[in-house]
């Protein structure tokens, strides 16, 4: 008897094989992969930064997209990572909730406002000196009005077309925000009307591809979410859908002209709770004063 297989069976065991890779694929994708959110450290050189702000760190989630059962897991997983880091600031860009697919007074939309509520609560618990976040597109389809007033009623102050300044050294660096751009009323010059042209701004915007608008305006670095990083990254072919203002600036650091810009990919799901080489991800931004911007 020959000691290879026929053609038959090993087409058969090829068969079997590929369902059993795919059964595996498919399981990482959906009970490990979506639960284990990954830590991703970088450095952002700006140069209007002054030196007193060398070192200055920040901590990034997005896209909670929260429920009991899925997105639950890798928040506290993320909170976690955080918490451990001590960041000097945490920033949150939106979608804390998941929007129903046709918003209405029934049972779905309830549960998507009534969402926010352990969100909050959980994200209360991160440890920071200032926790500032802005809406996404999938909070202002919901009930923006009660998501802002239950984050800001846990110590999560929401930045609609205002900015803030934080001092140190005698220094400042403005955090500013915009309401979402796909749902809401953006207005980048109302968010930057108390902020002196010379003094360094972080923008918390939802949307990653509004950065090719906020590129125009003296802001230094832009945060957003928004696209999941794609959520199901395929080999090759890459993510098979990507959202409206989150296609061209998907994920990681890019630089549109003077502006750095990050894109979180996230840390909940929509649609099918599943992510394939694309996990959660906590972002640890360090700043560092550039040469340029020493003084």
């Amino acid at each position: 008897m020959s000691p290879f297989p026929t053609r038959r069976k090993f087409l058969q065991i090829c068969a079997a094989s590929g369902v059993l890779g795919a059964i595996a694929v498919a399981g990482d994708g959906l009970m490990i992969e979506p639960n284990m959110p990954i830590l991703v450290s970088i450095e952002v050189p700006l140069s209007r930064l002054h030196e007193s702000w060398e070192g200055f760190r920040i901590a990034h989630l997005s896209d909670f997209h929260y429920d009991d059962y899925f997105s639950v897991v890798p928040l506290r997983r993320a909170i976690d990572i955080v918490n451990r880091l001590q960041p000097d600031l945490i920033v949150l860009t939106g979608d804390f909730v998941t929007a129903p697919m046709r918003v209405s007074k029934g049972a779905r939309a309830d549960a998507a406002v009534a969402a926010v509520e352990p969100c909050a609560q959980l994200l209360s618990t991160l440890r920071a000196g200032r926790v500032l976040a802005v809406l996404g597109n999938h909070d202002l389809n919901t009930n923006a009005t009660h998501i802002t007033a239950v984050l800001q009623s846990h110590a999560i102050e929401v930045l609609r077309n205002r900015s803030i300044a934080l001092e140190r050294g005698g220094q400042r660096l403005w955090v500013a925000g915009v309401d979402d751009v796909l749902e809401g009323k953006p207005d980048l010059k109302l968010a930057l009307s108390q902020v002196p042209p010379a003094e360094p701004v972080v923008l918390l915007a939802h949307e990653p591809d509004w950065a090719d608008h906020a590129a125009r305006r003296p802001i230094d670095l832009q945060l957003s979410g928004h696209s999941h990083g794609g959520q199901i990254r395929l080999p090759i072919i890459g993510p098979p859908y990507l959202p409206p203002l989150g296609r061209k600036y998907p994920r990681g650091i890019r630089r549109i002209g003077p502006l750095v810009l990050y894109t979180n990919s996230g840390i909940g799901t929509i649609g099918i709770p599943m992510r394939l080489n694309c996990p959660p991800e906590v972002t640890m931004i360090t700043l560092r004063a550039a040469p340029s911007g020493r003084h």
